[in-house]
């Protein structure tokens, strides 16, 4: 076998060796990736020990984790997209790998106030129950019947947009409780207020404060032919010295109005019902109070019927019995 040994030659294959040599040691492969510090972790997440890309991915994918609220078996899952929500990853990258072992690093997060607060007010307007008032059921010889109000509910609006703030300032995504709070009904049994029982077997009118009684009264009823409607009516018109004006019924054909003075026969007081032409009224026969006498109306001697108008309003409750 034959070489060449020209010095020439050599010192040219020596150099070739040389600068590959040097090229393998100078390419970015052959630098070592710096990793972060064992112990570190960014908003809870541990990244020790990982070198930048893997502790990026780590980090966002534990932000980006949909927020869970719950309420009475149910759950409503919101993105932290919807709640325009966003975190510095690669500024906490940069601090982590410049950490010492065991640092804690924050992750800077932003999120949109408008957003949350329109997602809250999603879940305000999902959630609502609405209160249920007292209501008037009837009435029997012990006074009326009321039957009570219920609480509605309502989200605590402003509380849920903190919290939802500190879940997303936070690498928790532990379920988030919803919060609540009753809403009392306007009127309650107790506060009920005005309520009117009339009994025509009795002719008798008593005005109750809710269900506490407040007075009683004499009066006339509806005869046979002409009953006083039973049900419950409220009073829908007030009138101090009526006119008295003929209703369109077969007793009252051919009779002219009467205007307000000592003959007029609804007296000086008119409490009208929302049952069409009856009334509650003062009347000028003090003999019919305590007999079924009227044509449907309830009559009261006048002074009673003047108390009893400057002690009830408009949309006062009547139960004729």
């Amino acid at each position: 076998m034959w070489f060449n040994c020209d010095p020439v030659v050599v010192r040219i294959a020596a150099a070739v060796v040389l600068a590959a040599a040097l090229a393998c040691a100078n390419a970015p492969a052959a630098r070592q990736t710096p990793t972060i510090a064992g112990g570190v972790s960014v908003l809870g997440v541990p990244v020790g020990g990982l070198t930048s890309e893997p502790a990026r991915a780590r980090i966002e994918a534990a932000f980006s984790r949909p927020v869970h609220i719950v309420y009475r078996g149910n759950t409503i899952t919101v993105s932290t997209q919807r709640l325009g929500a966003g975190a510095g990853v690669d500024a906490a990258v940069t601090s982590a790998l410049a950490a010492t072992p065991r640092s804690r690093i924050a992750l800077p997060v932003t999120f949109s106030r408008r957003n949350v607060s329109s997602f809250v007010d999603w879940l305000a307007r999902r959630f609502y129950r609405p209160p249920q008032d007292a209501t008037l059921v009837g009435a029997d010889e012990t006074g009326p019947l009321i039957r009570e109000g219920k609480a509605g509910l309502a989200v605590r609006r402003e509380t849920m947009r903190i919290a939802l703030a500190q879940t997303l300032r936070s690498a928790s995504r532990a379920p988030l409780q919803l919060l609540t709070k009753p809403v009392p009904p306007k009127v309650t049994r107790a506060t009920f207020g005005q309520v009117i029982v009339i009994s025509r077997g009795g002719n008798s009118l008593r005005l109750y404060d809710s269900t506490q009684l407040v007075r009683s009264f004499g009066v006339a009823t509806g005869r046979a032919e002409y009953p006083t409607p039973a049900g419950i009516w409220h009073i829908v018109d007030m009138e101090r010295n009526p006119w008295w004006r003929p209703p369109d019924s077969p007793w009252a054909r051919g009779l002219k109005p009467i205007p307000p003075g000592p003959g007029n026969p609804l007296g000086t007081r008119w409490m009208g019902l929302d049952a069409a032409g009856v009334g509650i009224h003062g009347t000028p026969d003090d003999a019919s109070i305590g007999y079924s006498a009227s044509h449907g109306c309830i009559r009261m001697h006048v002074p009673d019927a003047e108390w009893l108008f400057d002690h009830v309003g408009y949309g006062t409750a009547v139960v004729i019995l």
